[in-house]
């Protein structure tokens, strides 16, 4: 099965991926095992020299890898841009704050030494939505591998020109081969990713239908799991509120990232005596 790149503004095809078949998802998966023994014992200082490097790479071609963004999901440039300058930002956030966040912690207790130590579980899939196709994979990449794990990505079939771009970047950057693995796989491929004995733990940001399905696999094979999933969020306007205020702010909480974000205002509830001059100035604001 081919994935397709498709620029949502002229609807045209850009590139096509071919799926991989279940051997090559096998040996990425092996691979990452592999790579993980020595990850794992690597410094921080190591790791974090390469995650700034990251953060070099992305500010210096935020303009490039930009375009990629709006050409697959359709926001404008400049979001686009903004985008990949935050992803700078986690990358060097984590790099610099890792050490500090996992460090081992003295517990007092009847015991003659007690503590809590954080150790690196293996190999992550992270299982990424399309509408911040750069923001999601980093802001769960940076601390995944700062804390040495190693990352398989499974992200939506329709930016796999980011997902792409993502690995180049980290390539680019020196991290290791098989640390991080973009894997180019349709959804029916994920149950077998999330079972095989390699892959630690689970991460999926999605609708509620797609996190039912990874939890029940996850829970079925006592994978860790972390998930962020869809709302439906409410934008409450009442008698008092200054309208103008709240047609501004109400415009951009509806529209932010072309209106594809999980906490974009979904639902309008205006006050009854208010609610005519609301809609009349809020149209007026999309226009």
């Amino acid at each position: 099965m081919a994935l397709k790149s498709i620029n949502p503004f002229t609807n045209k095809l850009i590139k096509e991926f071919k799926s991989l078949t279940d051997e090559q998802i096998n040996d990425a998966i092996l691979k990452s095992a592999v790579a993980f023994d020595e990850w794992k014992k690597t410094t921080f200082e190591h790791r974090k020299k390469l995650m700034l490097k990251v953060a070099d790479i992305l500010k210096e071609n935020s303009k490039t890898l930009g375009k990629s963004i709006t050409e697959e999901m359709g926001k404008p440039i400049t979001e686009s841009k903004a985008e990949i300058e935050k992803c700078a930002w986690v990358c060097e956030h984590y790099a610099n704050d890792a050490e500090v966040l996992l460090h081992r912690e003295a517990i007092a207790a009847d015991a003659h030494l007690s503590f809590v130590q954080y150790e690196p579980l293996g190999t992550i899939l992270g299982i990424m939505p399309w509408n911040f196709p750069f923001w999601q994979v980093f802001r769960f990449i940076a601390p995944t591998l700062m804390a040495g794990n190693v990352v398989l990505l499974k992200h939506a079939s329709n930016v796999q020109i980011c997902a792409e771009a993502i690995r180049n970047t980290l390539e680019q950057a020196g991290f290791p081969k098989g640390v991080f693995q973009n894997l180019v796989i349709g959804s029916d491929k994920v149950k077998q990713v999330i079972e095989h004995d390699a892959v630690k733990a689970v991460t999926l940001t999605g609708s509620e239908a797609a996190g039912k399905s990874v939890a029940a696999i996850a829970g079925q094979n006592l994978k860790k799991t972390v998930l962020e999933l869809g709302g439906n969020n409410s934008f409450i306007v009442l008698e008092d509120a200054d309208i103008d205020k709240a047609v501004d702010i109400g415009a951009r909480a509806r529209l932010q990232n072309a209106g594809q974000s999980c906490i974009a205002a979904k639902r309008f509830i205006v006050h009854e005596k208010i609610a005519e001059k609301f809609i009349e100035k809020f149209q007026l604001k999309l226009r």
